[in-house]
C-alpha cells in the first residue's frame, strides 16, 4: 500500500476502499445493536473523530498506512459497540470454552489502541515538529498513555451522570483495577508499536547504506 499523501482524493483508491468498507460495517453495526444507549455512548467520539478527519483533509492528509491503522482500530471498536464490550461473540465463546468470568475483548481493544495509534501520532510529529529519532518514538508512547488516562476519566464522568446506563458503559465487571489494566495495555501496545517501528526503520537504513 503506497502512502499517497499528495495524490488527489479522487485517485486514492486505497482510501476509497477503506471508507466504503467502514461505512458499510458501521451501518450494519448501527442496525439493532445489543444496547442502543451504550452504542450511542461508544459512537460519540467515533463520529466526532471522523468529522474532524473530513474537515481537515484538505489541510492535512495522513498517509494510507496511518489511515489503515485507524480503519482497523475503528472496525474493532465498532464491532464491540454493536454487541457491547462485554457481550461480543468472542467473549461469549471464551466464557463457554474456558469458563472465564469477565469479558476480555475490551482488553484487546485497549492494547490495539496503543499498537495502532502510535504510527499516526509519530507521523504528525515528523510532519509538524523538528523532533527526530528517539523522541519520535517516546512521545507517541507517552501520548497514547496520556490519552488512555483521559479516556478513562471521560468514562468515569459518563458513569457519574448517566445512571445505570453509564455504569454499564463503564464496564468494570467487578474488577477494581480495570482502569489501571486498560491503561497499562494501551501503554504496552504503544511500546510494542514503537519497538517494531524502530526496528523496521533501522533495517531500512542498513539496507540503504549497503546499496551505496
Amino acid at each position: 500500500m503506497r502512502d499517497l499523501t499528495m495524490v488527489p482524493f479522487k485517485q486514492n483508491k486505497w482510501l476509497h476502499a477503506m471508507m466504503i468498507a467502514y461505512a458499510v460495517f458501521w451501518i450494519w453495526a448501527a442496525i439493532s445493536p445489543t444496547n442502543r444507549t451504550q452504542w450511542f455512548f461508544e459512537n460519540m467520539l467515533v463520529v466526532a473523530f471522523l468529522l474532524a478527519l473530513v474537515f481537515t483533509y484538505r489541510k492535512y492528509r495522513f498517509t494510507n498506512t496511518s489511515y489503515a491503522c485507524m480503519f482497523i482500530f475503528l472496525c474493532f471498536h465498532t464491532y464491540a459497540a454493536h454487541y457491547t464490550y462485554d457481550q461480543t461473540p468472542f467473549d461469549l465463546w471464551l466464557k463457554a470454552a474456558y469458563h472465564t468470568r469477565r469479558s476480555y475483548f475490551d482488553r484487546v481493544v485497549h492494547f490495539l489502541f496503543g499498537l495502532l495509534w502510535t504510527y499516526p501520532i509519530r507521523e504528525l510529529l515528523l510532519r509538524f515538529t523538528t523532533l527526530r529519532k528517539f523522541w519520535t518514538y517516546v512521545i507517541p508512547v507517552a501520548f497514547n498513555f496520556a490519552f488512555s488516562a483521559l479516556f478513562e476519566i471521560m468514562e468515569m464522568a459518563v458513569a457519574m451522570v448517566g445512571g445505570q446506563p453509564g455504569q454499564d458503559y463503564l464496564g468494570l465487571q467487578g474488577d477494581i483495577y480495570d482502569t489501571q489494566k486498560d491503561m497499562g495495555l494501551g501503554l504496552a501496545g504503544a511500546m510494542v508499536a514503537a519497538a517494531i517501528l524502530a526496528d523496521v526503520i533501522r533495517a531500512r537504513a542498513r539496507q540503504a547504506s549497503q546499496r551505496k
